[in-house]
């Protein structure tokens, strides 16, 4: 829809317009390389490792009260068998409670980590835009570009330069 509306105001522009320098972006390619996005998840993934690690190790104990359930379960008395089965049953809530806030949380924090990145790509994009001239950039929403417009590496390449002097700075 975004194009159609696009492609009808690229029309109606007089032929004068034939000198427009327009460029386009490929996102999905952009988010999958820009090092940016990388730092964003390995950052994630260092966060919410220690919770991770928490389910791993509930998952297992879980694991291990079934298994000594069904090894131990008949020679077991009733009232230990119940004890067992009570503790699996309340390991099985918290577990499916504690996932459920794990995801929750890594989803908010992963959002806003996207937010943020997309928010800088589109600062990358629009200093190339001022610094070379272009009078039009397609980022999102581009259903045929022509390859020659692609500006797609110009960016990654600045993102790499920007992560490279952000280390850099950090590792003083």
């Amino acid at each position: 829809m975004v194009s159609v509306g696009i492609a009808s105001l690229l029309l109606a522009l007089p032929v004068a317009a034939a000198d427009l320098k327009l460029g386009y972006v490929d996102a999905v390619r952009l988010f999958q390389d820009a090092p940016q996005a990388a730092q964003a998840e390995a950052m994630l993934r260092v966060e919410f490792s220690a919770r991770e690690k928490t389910l791993v190790e509930q998952q297992e104990k879980a694991k291990r009260l079934e298994s000594r359930i069904k090894t131990d379960g008949l020679v077991m008395n009733d009232s230990e068998r119940k004890k067992v089965e009570n503790e699996l049953l309340d390991l099985s809530r918290n577990f499916r409670r504690t996932q459920e806030e794990f995801r929750e949380d890594l989803n908010r924090r992963r959002n806003e980590e996207i937010a943020k990145v997309q928010e800088f790509i589109k600062q990358v994009i629009d200093k190339i835009g001022r610094e070379e001239g272009f009078d039009l950039i397609f980022f999102e929403g581009i259903a045929f570009a022509n390859a020659e417009l692609e500006i797609t590496a110009k960016v990654l390449a600045r993102l790499e330069t920007l992560a490279e002097k952000s280390t850099a700075t950090s590792n003083k």
